[in-house]
């Protein structure tokens, strides 16, 4: 076997955790609609805003798994995850409400805080970071380009994963 390739940048896991968010908030918004409205339609809706917000939610989160790694426990990590979810949801989407940008709305909740974060989705969050931590953050950080493999003669990067 080679060389154990080079891991992904910043750049790439950034753009894992906007996609894997973006994707997850489709899914939840249309399976939400499905099961509050019956809209068989399964339409889920996002912003574009989503994509910065996730990619850079989870490189932050991401930093808090390699520091957290090994002194704290599992719900313990995920406790502060949520926190700081709630903390990135309410300071960007209060960013964007101050150029009538938010895409997202919690006022008709009863336990929301000036619209732009709600209690009664902590749950969500705190699984969302679980799935996050365990599947997204983990495997980031295992995969590997190893730009030296080549197809029919060209250079062709070659994804891997790193054991831990």
């Amino acid at each position: 076997m080679g060389s154990p390739g080079e891991p992904l940048s910043r750049f790439w896991r950034w753009y894992i955790y906007a996609i894997h968010g973006y994707f997850s908030e489709v899914m939840f918004t249309a399976a939400w609609s499905f099961v509050v409205d019956r809209d068989w339609k399964f339409q889920g809706v996002t912003s574009v805003w989503a994509l910065f917000i996730y990619g850079t939610c989870g490189l932050a989160l991401e930093r808090l798994y390699v520091l957290l790694k090994g002194r704290s426990f599992l719900v313990t990590r995920c406790a502060i995850y949520t926190l700081c979810i709630y903390l990135w949801e309410f300071s960007t989407g209060y960013a964007l409400q101050c150029f009538n940008a938010c895409p997202w709305d919690y006022s008709h909740y009863r336990y929301n805080f000036m619209g732009l974060v709600t209690l009664e989705y902590c749950l969500f969050w705190f699984v969302g970071a679980l799935l996050l931590e365990k599947i997204v953050i983990r495997n980031a950080l295992r995969l590997r380009l190893d730009p030296a493999s080549s197809i029919q003669g060209r250079p062709f990067p070659r994804f891997e994963l790193k054991d831990d």
